[in-house]
């Protein structure tokens, strides 16, 4: 098959719809498809709107030569609780690592905070005979025949084994040796070693890693494999990926064995889409804002690159997996307004969800939420959203704001409705901060990428909070998360912890731990099905002063690549991030890591008509600066490449709205984009 003759399918399954967009890289022609997505049976929702957006397009599987999917599954099983039965077997003694956990309070003030949901009840553990030192010699062998005795009294019904014995990141024998005897009375278990799922120190995270995977061993394999076998049944004879929360596909092959990786898959695709929009702008420094009918997901991006964590917290758990640095809140479309027992006004974290939504939808929801405010002010469409297919019911929004926020502060619903947007506001400013200007970073270099069915609704008060002076808003913000999955790369992490002195003797084993690295990543390339040949690897390391509890990551590079340029090299950076630096003080080399990458050609972009221009229309649109004001009504589709609007203004497509305040104007680039931009005051 020719590559320009091709044609790419991008699929994001969130808990309302699925989205899918299929791109023909001949004629640069999209096509666009949102279906409901099916909680129940998620595998249904993906192949019929895959059927969907082939009959649209008029093509057949066998011209489809990509499928990516972003899937919010192993999320959502986490956080519902909704996982499978885990057995786990560990090092006598240490049965409670998961209970004891840190010791640390999340919230000091909060004492009221509840404990997480555990992956494996205790009733579900197996202490073990065994163990190894820190250095991974044995201390105590493994007691096969009490192993074996414990397993035969292990209950009908469970899904899965993890394996966490203590050290094993330095030597995994046992663990392995542990397996076998597992396979030899269960031969079809799924067992999952802590050895191979995060090889490295720090017991109580790795334990909790390693079973949030096994729970989920079960749910994702089922679902990963309707999903492959689904994809063949339409003549798509290419593997089909699956985008991780690091931004970077993989097969589902793989992601069986790590379906941790799919944390934040759906997020992930929408932040790799923006940078690829945002380079076509010329523009590497960017804010990303994911506004949906639930949460706002943003992301710092700096020189095209955006920020990154080994760590994530998944339902109050530690959960080591390479992921993009991602700040969520419970703000979005549906969250909640209410007024709380001391009489001051919240928005969310509590959302109306799909069924039955804001009480403007007219499914049934009688709560007031963020989407019903921006109904009251004006700023959405009080007769019907995505392009005249929902009819909404505005007095019903005015009724919720009137009974949950103005009747009990005492105010209009007018007053009550822009106290709720202004409340969102500074939620969504707080999580922009918290990625930016906590971190030392100054958002007021970056511009605001804003998409989700709500970020161009929200954008300009977000960026004017945080002065920032420009936001970009992509031709199909409501789909930006499966556009993103055509433009990702094939993608794995790896880690090994080191933990020696960052001396001669320690840069040599820091070099075996490298090497081990390069022979996991060749294997996984092979496993992939990939050329060797177009392998790229990036090698970082961790450091720290002896006796701190956290590291700095330095990347191994030209400049950086010896013992001598690494330690200068940290001290220097340990000195521009906290202000001081340790010269004299032991560095520790704590943790090697190894990025593969396949890069794969980038999508080509949309082949846009040449709108007609049109006179829009007006309703009256509250603003912040100027309250109810007569406001243009614009439609996307008719302005014009190179128009120039001066807000205020309004404008309206099938999957968002956005909201130019006065102050600021739009401009309409080559490619489609929005890009507002502030005056300066």
């Amino acid at each position: 098959m020719s590559v320009e003759s091709s044609c790419w399918i991008g699929i994001d399954t969130g808990g309302t719809f699925t989205d899918v967009v299929l791109a023909d890289r001949a004629s640069g022609s999209y096509w666009f498809r949102k279906v409901p997505s099916n909680p129940k049976y998620p595998a249904e929702a993906i192949l019929r709107g895959l059927d969907e957006i082939l009959v649209e397009a008029g093509i057949g599987g066998e011209r489809v030569d990509f499928v990516g999917l972003g899937t919010t599954l192993a999320t959502n099983a986490v956080l519902e609780g909704k996982t499978g039965r885990v057995v786990m077997l560990t090092t006598l003694g240490f049965i409670d690592i998961l209970e004891l956990a840190r010791q640390r309070r999340p919230h000091l003030y909060n004492l009221e905070i509840g404990k997480p949901r555990l992956p494996v009840k205790r009733e579900d553990r197996i202490a073990v005979s065994e163990r190894l030192d820190q250095s991974g010699a044995v201390v105590t062998p493994l007691d096969e025949a009490a192993l074996s005795e414990a397993l035969g009294t292990l209950p009908n019904e469970f899904d899965t084994f993890a394996i966490c014995f203590l050290h094993s990141y330095r030597n995994p024998a046992h663990e392995r040796q542990a397996r076998e005897i597992i396979r030899r009375r269960y031969p079809a278990a799924l067992v999952c070693l802590s050895s191979d799922v995060s090889p490295e120190f720090r017991e109580y995270e790795r334990f909790a890693t390693t079973t949030v995977n096994a729970s989920l061993l079960a749910i994702m394999d089922s679902y990963l494999e309707r999903f492959g076998d689904g994809v063949r049944q339409r003549r798509v004879t290419k593997l089909p990926y699956v985008i991780q929360s690091n931004g970077g596909l993989v097969s589902p092959a793989t992601l069986r064995q790590v379906p941790i990786n799919t944390f934040f898959s759906g997020p992930a695709g929408g932040v790799v889409g923006a940078v690829n929009v945002a380079r076509a702008c010329g523009v590497s420094d960017i804010i990303t804002m994911d506004i949906g009918g639930t949460s706002t997901d943003v992301c710092l991006v700096r020189d095209g690159k955006p920020a990154s964590a080994n760590q994530r917290d998944i339902g109050g758990l530690p959960v080591r997996t390479a992921s993009l640095d991602l700040h969520t809140i419970g703000a979005g479309g549906g969250s909640i307004a209410w007024v709380d027992a001391g009489g001051l006004p919240k928005v969310g974290p509590e959302s109306a969800g799909a069924h039955p939504g804001p009480a403007c939808y007219g499914r049934g929801g009688l709560r007031a939420t963020l989407t019903d405010a921006n109904m009251v002010l004006g700023r959405l469409n009080p007769v019907a959203l995505l392009n005249g297919r929902m009819l909404v019911d505005a007095a019903a929004a005015g009724a919720s704001i009137v009974r949950d926020v103005g009747g009990s502060l005492g105010v209009d619903v007018e007053r009550a409705a822009a106290g709720i947007l202004q409340i969102a506001t500074i939620g969504i400013t707080g999580a922009v901060r918290v990625i930016s200007v906590e971190r030392g970073e100054d958002p007021r270099d970056c511009a605001l990428f804003a998409f989700g069915g709500g970020g161009p609704l929200h954008a300009a008060e977000v960026a004017e909070a945080m002065e920032m002076r420009e936001v970009i808003v992509p031709p199909h913000p409501g789909l930006m998360s499966a556009i993103g999955l055509l433009a990702a790369d094939i993608r794995s992490d790896f880690g090994l912890t080191c933990l020696t002195d960052a001396t001669p003797a320690g840069w040599e084993a820091v070099e075996v731990a490298l090497a081990e690295l390069d022979r996991r990543a060749a294997i996984w390339v092979t496993n992939e099905g990939l050329d060797p040949a177009l392998l790229e690897s990036h090698r970082v390391l961790e450091l720290r002063y002896l006796g701190q509890s956290s590291e700095l990551s330095l990347p191994l590079n030209e400049d950086v690549n010896t013992l001598a340029t690494l330690i200068a090299a940290f001290h220097a950076e340990h000195q521009r991030r906290y202000g001081y630096a340790m010269p004299r003080r032991t560095v520790e080399i704590v943790t090697a890591r190894l990025t593969a990458r396949v890069a794969r050609p980038a999508p080509h972009p949309e082949a846009t008509p040449e709108a007609a221009r049109q006179a829009p229309g007006s309703r009256r649109v509250w603003f912040a600066a100027t309250g109810f004001v007569e406001t243009p009504i614009y439609q996307r589709d008719a302005i014009p490449s190179a128009s120039r609007i001066t807000g205020p203004a309004v404008i309206e497509q099938m999957d968002t709205t956005t909201i130019v305040p006065p102050g600021w104007t739009v401009t309409v680039d080559r490619m489609a984009n929005l890009l507002l931009s502030r005056e300066a005051s």
